[in-house]
């Protein structure tokens, strides 16, 4: 089992940035792929960012390429989300997810543990 605590959002002006964490209890970590996906109110949930355990696979939406970059931290278990040049249309609630597997999926329903998500408005 794997528990995940998402932390770092908050309300910023358009133009700012947001770093994301989600910290990850259970032994599986390190081998485990994590990813971003993201809600906004009436949307479905829509895929972020995702990394493989290495950190060497870094798929993105093309919505968010060049501004977010995901990142890992094995020895802290913990994955990272550093938002640039934020938009209003990047207002959501964010999710962190996990999947114990070396692929990278880009799809929510091959995800298999969730955080409990953290807000991020971005007002213009």
């Amino acid at each position: 089992q794997v528990q995940l605590v998402e932390s770092g959002g908050g309300l910023v002006q358009a133009g700012g940035s947001l770093r994301l964490s989600c910290a990850a209890s259970g032994r599986t970590f390190s081998s485990s792929s994590m990813a971003w996906f993201r809600q906004a109110p009436g949307k479905e949930r829509a895929f972020v960012a995702a990394i493989n355990w290495s950190g060497g696979n870094t798929p993105y939406a093309d919505s968010v390429k060049g501004r977010f970059t995901i990142s890992r931290d094995n020895a802290k278990n913990t994955v990272y989300l550093q938002m640039n040049s934020l938009k209003p249309e990047d207002t959501a609630v964010y999710y962190c997810a996990a999947r114990h597997s070396i692929a990278v999926p880009t799809a929510a329903y091959e995800y298999d543990f969730w955080g409990q998500g953290t807000q991020v408005t971005v007002s213009s």
